[in-house]
């Protein structure tokens, strides 16, 4: 039976281009997922969007001389050409500054107030000095008062995981310029988050099955929850439908609020373009659906805590009560895939600090399905991991070219040179069916790990089934059995079917390469689908056009199952699936990243 699966994936923030750490957290993990579970037959909906508004934005158009309205079009199509070409099978990636997004997130607004979860507040507002301008907290860093950590944010210390307010850092200084903020009395909307003390903390005591390193964080969220502001001194962002907060010129949404219910405005957008407009209901409101968030660690606190508080303050279901919102009794996330930080020579990679690998540059000169194996074989899922050139080479050099590359070109060549076409095989030994079987039950135990969000191990289970399809043939050695063809059919019909095999374990991690492994395997058609960068119109502000990605996944031919080979069907002689990397780049870099020494 089809159960609805939410893939929400955190949204990448459209101040400039991505790197491979972003992507290694949300795009690469969640398209994983998502593959493969279209794959086994389930309704997935997987969406995203840039995140366009709040402070950041408006210091990058000031940088660029532009207006925070051009920042947000220009690095919104960057973001989402970068993903495209990444291979990331959205059915909406979207963007917070459209009509769709500000009417969703005043709903969910207006519900929590209803149901007394929005407090008013006096409170200290953090001012640049030099510009006049609020800054967030996650801009201002200090020494957290709780652990002494020095670098811990405004508003909270990632070294002990507490809450913390910006006025309460030890030396705070922006991260902008590095200056000292000026504190201001100012009045804002907070989120009562003591409100979801008990309900919350039953919620998150039933979430025994997340990852070690979620788990962890997230034990002691609860035990000092204090009211959150959720609205910001500034002119950019989403506008609070409030008598005396409405008119109000530099009272906006903080951005952090109205983000994350981008998951539901993107799940609504989407059900909107599809021509019917309540299909999002089987997702968000039935209670079998699983809506799985993909994220980087330092976002656990917003998935884990503060985006299943507003759901329960929308459902009216805190610790006040309260009465459903307009949108019904929404469900709460399943499961929060957080992954650690990939790293360059131990520091996170920072635009800023000048570690960082861009992701279109990695695209260009390396391809993506290169990025997808290293991330999924070797990434920061469960714990931070240091990318170094001379891994990245390792993994592509021995196990892509010399692995799998090389088992496709030794299966095919030689079936297409002495055959033209798949053999039919003829009295197949144990050794034969003990190798496609070893395959067949690989489809299992891949899919398992992939269900439970579990890659390193999935890849590495897949390409278990490669070295033994390797060893199969260099022991078989059908180029030797010029006098047996009979044997030399069986050995070659066995191998092309574990490729075949192979290929379809793999297809979630290298779809690219999947669509040309099945076309050298005679196949025709679309194996594994891509997502297409669309223009459209607003579906609520006249004349704006938003690029968005989206894709025709369902024609796609990949199904998660060993499927027999056709006998006879026609081959050609295949190319190289992987280039070989120059080993010297091992020890240089590329010269746009290079090894610093």
């Amino acid at each position: 039976m089809s159960t609805p699966v939410l893939t929400a994936v955190a949204w990448p923030y459209a101040n400039g281009p991505r790197h491979i750490g972003h992507v290694s957290g949300i795009g690469v993990p969640s398209d994983v997922f998502a593959r493969y579970q279209r794959m086994v037959g389930n309704r997935v909906l997987m969406v995203s969007g840039s995140d366009e508004h709040g402070t950041p934005i408006l210091v990058q158009a000031d940088k660029e001389g532009l207006t925070p309205r051009q920042t947000a079009d220009k690095y919104h199509r960057v973001v989402a050409e970068d993903l495209r070409g990444l291979g990331v099978t959205y059915d909406l990636y979207t963007r917070t500054t459209t009509g769709n997004h500000a009417h969703v997130v005043q709903e969910i607004f207006l519900a929590l107030y209803r149901n007394g979860y929005v407090v008013p507040k006096q409170t200290t507002g953090a001012i640049s000095p030099s510009t006049g301008r609020t800054l967030p907290d996650r801009y201002i860093e200090g020494t957290c008062p709780i652990c002494g950590y020095d670098g811990a944010r405004g508003d909270q210390c990632d070294n002990c995981g507490n809450q913390l307010d910006a006025a309460e850092l030890i030396n705070p200084r922006s991260r902008i310029n590095g200056e000292k903020p000026r504190f201001v009395e100012t009045e804002h909307l907070f989120l009562d988050l003591p409100a979801f003390t008990e309900s919350l903390g039953k919620w998150l005591a039933t979430k025994t099955d997340w990852r070690p390193n979620v788990l962890n964080f997230t034990r002691n969220l609860v035990d000092d929850m204090r009211p959150r502001p959720i609205t910001r001194d500034l002119d950019w962002g989403v506008k609070i439908p409030l008598d005396g907060w409405r008119d109000q010129p530099l009272k906006r949404f903080y951005v952090w609020f109205d983000a994350v219910i981008g998951y539901f405005s993107a799940s609504v957008e989407w059900a909107r373009r599809s021509g019917d407009p309540d299909a999002w209901q089987a997702w968000w409101n039935d209670p079998a659906a699983q809506l799985v968030h993909f994220m980087g660690k330092d976002n656990i606190t917003f998935h884990a805590q503060i985006w299943p508080a507003l759901l329960l303050g929308h459902n009216g279901q805190g610790d006040k009560g309260g009465e459903p919102g307009p949108y019904g009794v929404l469900n709460l996330p399943t499961e929060i895939a957080s992954s650690e930080f990939l790293t360059m020579s131990g520091s996170k990679f920072s635009t800023s600090r000048g570690t960082v690998i861009y992701l279109h540059d990695f695209l260009r000169d390396f391809g993506p399905d290169t990025l997808r194996y290293f991330i999924s074989a070797a990434g920061p899922e469960t714990q931070d991991v240091d990318f170094t050139w001379d891994e990245f080479v390792r993994r592509v050099n021995f196990e892509l070219a010399n692995e799998w590359g090389n088992l496709v070109n030794r299966a095919v060549s030689m079936a297409h040179k002495n055959n033209g076409a798949v053999p039919r095989p003829a009295r197949p030994r144990e050794v034969d069916e003990r190798l496609k079987e070893q395959a067949r039950a690989a489809f299992d135990t891949v899919g398992g790990h992939l269900a439970r969000s579990r890659f390193r191990a999935g890849v590495n289970e897949a390409m278990r089934v490669v070295s033994a399809a390797n060893k199969y043939l260099s022991d078989q050695e059908p180029w030797k059995l010029k006098d047996d063809p009979e044997r030399r059919d069986t050995v070659l019909h066995t191998a092309l079917q574990v490729v075949s095999d192979a290929n379809t374990l793999l297809t979630p991690f290298l779809p690219h390469s999947a669509q040309k492994v099945h076309e050298a395997l005679g196949g025709t058609g679309v194996w594994a689908a891509q997502p297409e960068l669309r223009e459209v119109e607003d579906l609520d502000v006249p004349g704006q056009v938003n690029p968005i990605l989206t894709g025709d996944y369902g024609a796609e031919q990949a199904r998660w199952e060993s499927r027999p080979i056709e006998v006879g069907r026609p081959l050609a002689k295949p190319t190289p699936l992987f280039r070989k990397l120059d080993p010297e780049l091992a020890e240089t870099g590329p010269e746009w990243a290079p090894i610093q020494t």
